[in-house]
């Protein structure tokens, strides 16, 4: 299926967030991270649910140290 993650276009098999998560940033619930699935910031208690469909925009926030 293709989603568009963080503006870019990505076609992907990951039907969940967790599995999302471990193809871009390598585990499925890193430390630091926010996720929303067209604009609706999710808890990570759901991240593991087969929740992705076709389309949907998904924006991965990472918090970053430093000033």
């Amino acid at each position: 299926m293709t989603i568009t993650c963080n503006g870019e276009a990505v076609s992907t098999t990951a039907c969940s967030l967790a599995d999302l998560l471990t193809a871009r940033l390598g585990e499925p619930a890193p430390p630091g991270v926010a996720v929303a699935v067209n604009g609706e910031v999710l808890p990570r208690s759901v991240w593991a649910a087969p929740l992705l469909l076709e389309g949907d925009v998904v924006e991965i926030v990472t918090a970053v140290q430093g000033g």
